[in-house]
Protein backbone atom coordinates (compact mmCIF):
# COMPACT_ATOMS: atom_id res chain seq x y z
CA UNK A 1 0.00 0.00 0.00
CA UNK A 2 1.18 3.28 -1.13
CA UNK A 3 0.28 7.48 0.20
CA UNK A 4 2.33 8.77 -2.85
CA UNK A 5 0.86 12.04 -3.90
CA UNK A 6 1.86 13.90 -7.04
CA UNK A 7 0.33 17.63 -7.98
CA UNK A 8 1.12 19.42 -11.18
CA UNK A 9 2.07 23.26 -11.56
CA UNK A 10 1.84 24.63 -14.86
CA UNK A 11 4.79 27.90 -15.24
CA UNK A 12 5.16 30.89 -17.49
CA UNK A 13 1.40 31.27 -18.35
CA UNK A 14 1.13 34.49 -20.37
CA UNK A 15 -1.57 35.65 -23.08
CA UNK A 16 0.83 34.98 -25.50
CA UNK A 17 2.19 31.81 -24.21
CA UNK A 18 1.80 28.18 -26.28
CA UNK A 19 -1.85 27.62 -26.40
CA UNK A 20 -1.87 24.10 -28.22
CA UNK A 21 0.79 22.83 -26.13
CA UNK A 22 -1.15 24.70 -22.75
CA UNK A 23 -4.38 22.41 -24.21
CA UNK A 24 -2.70 19.28 -24.46
CA UNK A 25 -2.13 19.40 -20.85
CA UNK A 26 -5.33 20.55 -20.27
CA UNK A 27 -6.67 17.52 -22.03
CA UNK A 28 -4.23 15.39 -19.49
CA UNK A 29 -5.51 17.06 -16.69
CA UNK A 30 -9.12 15.95 -17.69
CA UNK A 31 -8.54 12.65 -17.94
CA UNK A 32 -7.05 12.28 -14.74
CA UNK A 33 -9.27 14.63 -13.03
CA UNK A 34 -6.85 16.91 -11.20
CA UNK A 35 -6.99 20.66 -11.22
CA UNK A 36 -2.80 22.29 -11.33
CA UNK A 37 -1.50 25.70 -10.19
CA UNK A 38 -0.93 28.19 -13.01
CA UNK A 39 1.47 29.94 -12.37
CA UNK A 40 0.56 33.55 -13.99
CA UNK A 41 3.35 36.41 -14.87
CA UNK A 42 1.64 39.77 -14.25
CA UNK A 43 3.56 41.96 -16.58
CA UNK A 44 5.20 39.71 -19.04
CA UNK A 45 8.48 41.31 -20.52
CA UNK A 46 10.22 38.20 -20.79
CA UNK A 47 10.32 37.80 -24.94
CA UNK A 48 11.44 33.98 -24.59
CA UNK A 49 7.72 33.23 -23.34
CA UNK A 50 6.29 34.65 -26.20
CA UNK A 51 4.63 32.26 -28.43
CA UNK A 52 2.35 33.77 -30.77
CA UNK A 53 -0.34 36.29 -30.55
CA UNK A 54 -1.51 37.53 -27.29
CA UNK A 55 -5.15 36.76 -26.67
CA UNK A 56 -7.43 39.40 -24.92
CA UNK A 57 -9.89 37.15 -23.37
CA UNK A 58 -6.66 35.84 -21.11
CA UNK A 59 -8.16 36.71 -17.56
CA UNK A 60 -11.16 35.45 -18.77
CA UNK A 61 -9.31 32.07 -19.80
CA UNK A 62 -8.04 32.28 -16.28
CA UNK A 63 -10.78 33.18 -14.18
CA UNK A 64 -12.98 30.46 -15.55
CA UNK A 65 -10.26 27.88 -15.28
CA UNK A 66 -10.22 29.15 -11.48
CA UNK A 67 -13.78 28.66 -11.05
CA UNK A 68 -13.22 25.12 -12.37
CA UNK A 69 -10.40 24.58 -9.88
CA UNK A 70 -7.56 25.43 -10.78
CA UNK A 71 -5.24 27.11 -8.16
CA UNK A 72 -3.63 30.34 -9.27
CA UNK A 73 -0.09 31.71 -8.33
CA UNK A 74 1.51 34.93 -9.03
CA UNK A 75 4.67 33.46 -11.15
CA UNK A 76 7.07 36.94 -10.22
CA UNK A 77 6.53 40.18 -11.78
CA UNK A 78 7.98 40.58 -15.07
CA UNK A 79 9.88 37.56 -15.60
CA UNK A 80 12.84 39.64 -16.50
CA UNK A 81 16.46 37.99 -14.63
CA UNK A 82 17.81 41.31 -13.25
CA UNK A 83 21.37 39.47 -10.99
CA UNK A 84 23.75 36.60 -11.32
CA UNK A 85 21.93 35.16 -7.59
CA UNK A 86 20.46 31.93 -7.01
CA UNK A 87 19.23 32.57 -3.55
CA UNK A 88 18.15 30.10 -1.06
CA UNK A 89 17.22 27.80 -3.71
CA UNK A 90 20.57 27.85 -5.83
CA UNK A 91 18.57 25.76 -9.38
CA UNK A 92 19.68 28.57 -11.47
CA UNK A 93 22.34 31.19 -11.03
CA UNK A 94 20.00 34.11 -12.13
CA UNK A 95 17.03 35.46 -10.64
CA UNK A 96 14.46 38.00 -11.01
CA UNK A 97 14.00 38.87 -7.00
CA UNK A 98 17.55 37.31 -5.23
CA UNK A 99 20.19 39.51 -5.15
CA UNK A 100 17.88 42.72 -5.07
CA UNK A 101 17.69 45.18 -2.49
CA UNK A 102 14.31 44.61 0.24
CA UNK A 103 12.42 47.60 -0.96
CA UNK A 104 12.65 47.15 -4.63
CA UNK A 105 11.61 43.68 -4.14
CA UNK A 106 8.50 44.51 -2.15
CA UNK A 107 7.64 47.25 -5.06
CA UNK A 108 7.61 44.57 -7.59
CA UNK A 109 5.55 42.13 -5.51
CA UNK A 110 2.66 44.87 -4.70
CA UNK A 111 2.99 46.08 -8.53
CA UNK A 112 2.42 42.27 -9.39
CA UNK A 113 -0.05 41.43 -7.31
CA UNK A 114 -2.40 44.87 -8.03
CA UNK A 115 -1.93 44.44 -11.27
CA UNK A 116 -3.65 40.61 -10.94
CA UNK A 117 -6.22 41.95 -8.77
CA UNK A 118 -7.37 44.49 -11.61
CA UNK A 119 -8.02 41.32 -13.97
CA UNK A 120 -10.00 39.93 -10.28
CA UNK A 121 -7.02 37.74 -9.79
CA UNK A 122 -6.28 37.62 -5.76
CA UNK A 123 -3.81 34.99 -4.80
CA UNK A 124 -1.32 34.33 -1.76
CA UNK A 125 0.81 31.56 -4.04
CA UNK A 126 4.23 33.10 -5.18
CA UNK A 127 5.96 30.95 -7.63
CA UNK A 128 9.72 32.40 -8.35
CA UNK A 129 11.11 32.86 -11.79
CA UNK A 130 14.28 30.35 -12.22
CA UNK A 131 13.19 29.31 -8.50
CA UNK A 132 15.49 31.49 -7.04
CA UNK A 133 14.42 33.74 -3.64
CA UNK A 134 16.19 34.90 -0.82
CA UNK A 135 15.79 36.26 2.86
CA UNK A 136 14.56 39.67 1.40
CA UNK A 137 11.94 37.52 -0.91
CA UNK A 138 10.63 35.69 1.51
CA UNK A 139 10.26 38.86 4.53
CA UNK A 140 8.94 41.03 1.45
CA UNK A 141 6.28 37.86 0.23
CA UNK A 142 4.91 38.40 3.58
CA UNK A 143 5.04 41.99 4.30
CA UNK A 144 2.46 41.90 1.24
CA UNK A 145 0.31 39.44 2.03
CA UNK A 146 1.45 36.30 0.29
CA UNK A 147 1.49 32.78 2.55
CA UNK A 148 2.72 30.27 0.32
CA UNK A 149 5.71 29.51 -1.75
CA UNK A 150 5.96 26.97 -4.60
CA UNK A 151 9.22 25.53 -4.07
CA UNK A 152 11.78 23.73 -2.04
CA UNK A 153 12.39 20.15 -1.80
CA UNK A 154 10.93 17.65 0.89
CA UNK A 155 8.01 14.63 1.02
CA UNK A 156 5.55 17.52 2.32
CA UNK A 157 4.84 20.56 2.86
CA UNK A 158 7.10 22.62 5.45
CA UNK A 159 6.71 26.00 7.17
CA UNK A 160 9.71 28.69 6.88
CA UNK A 161 10.20 32.05 7.61
CA UNK A 162 6.59 32.36 8.39
CA UNK A 163 5.66 31.04 4.21
CA UNK A 164 4.70 27.50 4.00
CA UNK A 165 5.86 26.43 1.27
CA UNK A 166 5.16 23.08 -1.59
CA UNK A 167 8.47 20.96 -2.54
CA UNK A 168 8.77 20.26 -6.07
CA UNK A 169 9.94 17.35 -7.87
CA UNK A 170 13.96 16.72 -7.14
CA UNK A 171 13.94 14.37 -10.38
CA UNK A 172 10.60 13.47 -11.20
CA UNK A 173 11.64 9.67 -11.90
CA UNK A 174 12.60 8.81 -8.42
CA UNK A 175 9.45 10.85 -7.21
CA UNK A 176 7.41 8.93 -9.02
CA UNK A 177 9.03 5.68 -7.55
CA UNK A 178 8.82 6.81 -4.20
CA UNK A 179 6.23 5.14 -2.10
CA UNK A 180 5.16 7.49 0.04
CA UNK A 181 5.16 11.72 0.14
CA UNK A 182 4.05 14.95 -1.60
CA UNK A 183 5.46 16.39 -4.42
CA UNK A 184 5.24 18.59 -7.52
CA UNK A 185 5.72 18.26 -11.48
CA UNK A 186 6.50 21.24 -13.20
CA UNK A 187 5.53 21.58 -16.71
CA UNK A 188 6.14 24.19 -19.08
CA UNK A 189 4.04 23.90 -21.88
CA UNK A 190 5.71 26.60 -24.22
CA UNK A 191 9.50 24.74 -24.48
CA UNK A 192 7.93 21.18 -24.02
CA UNK A 193 8.85 18.66 -27.07
CA UNK A 194 6.44 16.13 -29.07
CA UNK A 195 8.46 13.05 -27.09
CA UNK A 196 8.26 14.90 -23.66
CA UNK A 197 4.43 15.14 -24.59
CA UNK A 198 4.51 11.18 -25.04
CA UNK A 199 6.45 10.53 -21.72
CA UNK A 200 4.05 13.12 -19.48
CA UNK A 201 1.17 11.28 -21.08
CA UNK A 202 2.55 7.73 -19.90
CA UNK A 203 2.96 9.13 -16.62
CA UNK A 204 -0.68 10.91 -16.34
CA UNK A 205 -1.71 7.01 -17.53
CA UNK A 206 0.30 5.07 -15.13
CA UNK A 207 0.40 7.37 -12.18
CA UNK A 208 -2.79 8.92 -12.30
CA UNK A 209 -4.30 6.94 -9.48
CA UNK A 210 -1.80 9.16 -6.96
CA UNK A 211 -1.65 12.35 -8.78
CA UNK A 212 -4.16 15.19 -6.94
CA UNK A 213 -5.12 18.52 -7.36
CA UNK A 214 -3.13 20.86 -6.39
CA UNK A 215 -6.12 22.80 -4.22
CA UNK A 216 -5.49 18.78 -1.94
CA UNK A 217 -2.01 19.73 -1.79
CA UNK A 218 -2.81 22.66 -0.36
CA UNK A 219 -5.14 21.67 2.37
CA UNK A 220 -2.00 19.45 3.60
CA UNK A 221 -0.70 19.92 7.08
CA UNK A 222 2.45 21.73 6.93
CA UNK A 223 5.61 20.61 9.17
CA UNK A 224 8.20 22.98 10.24
CA UNK A 225 11.11 23.12 8.48
CA UNK A 226 14.46 23.46 10.90
CA UNK A 227 17.91 24.54 10.53
CA UNK A 228 19.64 21.27 9.37
CA UNK A 229 16.71 20.75 6.78
CA UNK A 230 16.79 24.14 4.81
CA UNK A 231 21.08 23.62 4.85
CA UNK A 232 20.37 20.27 3.79
CA UNK A 233 17.77 21.58 1.13
CA UNK A 234 20.42 24.01 -0.34
CA UNK A 235 22.95 21.42 -0.92
CA UNK A 236 20.61 19.46 -2.91
CA UNK A 237 19.60 22.78 -5.43
CA UNK A 238 23.34 23.64 -5.25
CA UNK A 239 24.24 20.11 -6.33
CA UNK A 240 21.98 19.74 -8.86
CA UNK A 241 23.01 22.77 -10.66
CA UNK A 242 26.57 22.08 -10.98
CA UNK A 243 25.66 18.79 -12.02
CA UNK A 244 22.94 19.87 -14.90
CA UNK A 245 25.96 22.59 -15.93
CA UNK A 246 28.83 20.08 -16.05
CA UNK A 247 26.77 17.52 -18.04
CA UNK A 248 25.21 19.77 -20.57
CA UNK A 249 21.74 18.27 -19.59
CA UNK A 250 19.01 20.33 -20.47
CA UNK A 251 17.52 21.88 -16.35
CA UNK A 252 14.43 23.55 -16.27
CA UNK A 253 15.71 26.51 -18.28
CA UNK A 254 13.87 29.84 -17.67
CA UNK A 255 10.92 29.25 -15.62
Amino acid sequence: MTDKKIAVRMDDITPDMNWDNFYFFQELFRETGITPLLGVVPDNRDPKLTCGGAREDFYDVIRALADEGYSIAMHGFRHLYTTRCGGLFPLNNYSEFAGLPYDKQKEMLMLGRKKLKEHGIDTDIFMAPAHSYDKNTLKALKETGFTKVTDGFGKAPYRRNGLTFYPISFVLSHSLKRKNGATTIVLHANTVTEAQKERYARIFREYGDHMISYSEYLAMQPSRRRVGGCVAEYILAKAKFLLVRSTGIKGKGRT
